[in-house]
């Protein structure tokens, strides 16, 4: 992300500042950055890259604080691991490291602790990626819902791709590896605080098996990718087109989403767009690469669910518009609030 000058003066932190939306985009830009960061940063990633001795590693830090700790098809232990080799593999990188901090809440029973465990570990061979040290703290009962983790990763970056939202050029290709929406609505449903019922589980999986196809099949026409997590694909949407200062015409007809995931965001006033994902990615492609790439994704176990959706355009710069099967467009905005906070 290109970094312009933004005055955090909010006076408190709040949900939304963690929503992955507008708000926290100002606090990273507006507060964060100008104090951690040696200079301008030309690009804000999941993932930060070291040249080192001709390698070019990539490294992530994430933290998860998901309510409840359980939820169909997942885990917080499991979420932990997948959402960090998901950040290195979005910036082409092979996960090689990961490291773990426990916050543990006093009064967790010992055999969620062990379940939790032991979800990383299953994560973790599924990933092919070894947990090799962490840390652990313990905080007073009522401070931490159970637990919180963060998760430290470093990757080794495929030098076939350099991917940036500076790459991006009008003609290139919005593909989508699958369904929208699942993650969030599962855990929102799994709280039990609204009574609708759905058969829908989590998204949650380690990506790199798609980038690696995706990589082989397409490098040289790999712009940028990113997985669609807080603020779900309309903020990683809007993020590029600001960065890379073009218009990304959506086709929402094309834009897979369970008749689950739609009836609920229906009923809640949300759109899918905003909604939360931790198991597809975004992949931005040139046009004579985009038939392959694709291909290359649905032919992967786990893949056959995605879509050629949208396309970069020059024009509106810095806007994502959405055609529907009329012919009309909307402006799809970036998320703004937190409809749906602690899912990741």
């Amino acid at each position: 992300m290109t970094t312009t000058k933004i005055h955090f003066t909010d006076d408190h932190i709040g949900l939304a500042h963690g929503a992955g939306g507008k708000a926290s985009r100002r606090l990273i830009e507006g507060l964060l950055v100008p104090y951690l960061v040696d200079g301008a940063p030309t690009e804000l990633n999941d993932a930060a890259y070291l040249d080192v001795n001709g390698s070019r590693l990539a490294v992530t830090a994430d933290s998860f604080v998901v309510k409840p700790l359980v939820f169909p098809g997942g885990s917080i232990g499991e979420l932990a691991v997948n959402g960090t080799v998901n950040d290195l593999a979005m910036g082409g990188a092979k996960s090689l490291a990961l490291l773990s901090t426990l916050i543990l809440e006093a009064g967790l029973a010992t055999s969620e602790l062990e379940r939790e465990v032991a979800a990383m570990a299953r994560a973790a061979q599924r990933a092919g990626v070894s947990v090799v040290g962490g840390d652990t703290k313990v905080v007073e009962h009522g401070k931490a819902d159970g637990m919180f983790i963060t998760t430290a990763g470093i990757g080794l970056t495929d030098p076939r791709v350099h991917l940036s939202g500076q790459n991006v050029r009008p003609g290139d290709q919005v593909i989508l590896s699958g369904p929208i929406g699942d993650h969030g609505i599962t855990v929102l449903l799994a709280r039990g605080e609204l009574d609708l019922e759905a058969d829908l589980t989590s998204d949650t999986r380690p990506l790199w098996p798609f980038v690696s196809a995706l990589i082989d099949a397409a490098a040289p026409g790999l712009r940028w990718m990113r997985d669609p997590t807080r603020g779900g694909v309309a903020t990683a949407l809007n993020e590029l087109a600001r960065d890379a200062k073009v218009a990304v015409v959506l086709d929402e007809e094309a834009i897979p989403v369970r008749s689950t995931v739609r009836g609920a965001c229906e009923i809640l006033g949300m759109d899918p767009l905003h909604i939360a994902n931790e198991g597809q990615f975004l992949a931005i492609v040139s046009p004579d690469y985009a038939d392959v790439a694709l291909e290359s994704i649905t032919r992967t176990p786990g893949g056959e669910g995605a879509r050629r959706i949208g396309e970069i355009q020059e024009a509106p710069k810095r806007v994502v518009l959405a055609r529907s099967r009329y012919g009309g467009t909307r402006v799809v905005d970036m998320l703004v609030g937190d409809p749906l906070p602690r899912i990741c």
